[in-house]
């Protein structure tokens, strides 16, 4: 029997909806246009904060083409792996999961052709902590506003966390401009994510999360807003919390 069904945290619509478009995750132009957009900053910010807080030397010609050498990231909710990827080009041992099983066979293809080793699980966060997986970096983003489950599926993560390890979780915020830009604009005016993709009543505000890591024993790092401007069609980090947001969480050594 398949144990992802069991975990509390997969919400089963949720993960039918990303699975009905698992085959867009490497297009552009699809329907994740807008993660492809996003991309650039979550992969800065990520790449930034990492080296920050292990104090990585970047000295060396190699350790800057692959400074996350030597780290074990683990890439949960990872979609069609299109954070996954850079991770591993980074030089992490990258294990990336996914609930829905269309999303990782996606991901595995393309990673092959990309001549990319990362290993790719059918699976939940539970499963992985159950398994006693340990990660100096766990990824957590765009997930929580899909799962049934937050305070488990935050447990769960936090307990994979190796002391001294850091945790990344993006998301967005429960504000009436939150509302209006990620649902009203980017699925119903703009169009560019199907209508449904998300539920602003499961979005949640950043002390809410802070809490949550907080309550598994984390402490919050760092606290950053991603803006988009329009008109240079880019995103940048910024102080305004209001729609978009990533933390940086860590567990103490």
């Amino acid at each position: 029997m398949d144990n992802t069904a069991k975990a509390k945290s997969v919400d089963p619509g949720e993960i039918a909806n990303f699975a009905a478009m698992a085959n867009e995750w490497w297009d552009e132009n699809g329907k994740f246009k807008p993660l492809h957009k996003f991309n650039p900053i979550r992969i800065g910010y990520i790449r930034d904060t990492v080296i920050d807080h292990f104090g990585l030397q970047m000295d060396d010609a190699i350790v800057k083409l692959k400074p996350f050498k030597g780290l074990r990231i683990l890439d949960i909710g990872c979609g069609g792996g299109l954070l996954s990827e850079p991770m591993a080009r980074l030089g992490a041992n990258v294990v990336a999961a996914d609930a829905a099983e269309k999303n990782i066979q996606i991901a595995k293809l393309h990673a092959e052709k990309s001549g990319l080793q990362i290993d790719y699980r059918h699976t939940t966060a539970e499963d992985l902590a159950a398994a006693g997986e340990q990660f100096d970096v766990i990824l957590n983003m765009e997930v929580i506003e899909h799962v049934a489950d937050i305070e488990g599926f935050i447990g769960a993560c936090s307990s994979m966390l190796k002391p001294g390890g850091i945790m990344f979780i993006a998301t967005l915020n429960r504000t009436a401009k939150s509302f209006a830009f990620a649902i009203v604009g980017a699925e119903y005016v703009l169009r560019w994510l199907p209508k449904g993709t998300h539920s602003w009543k499961k979005f949640l505000k950043p002390s809410e999360v802070a809490r949550l890591v907080r309550g598994n024993s984390l402490s919050v790092h760092d606290i950053s807003g991603a803006t988009y401007n329009p008109f240079e069609d880019r995103w940048h980090l910024s102080k305004d919390l209001s729609v978009n947001y990533m933390i940086a969480a860590v567990k103490p050594e």
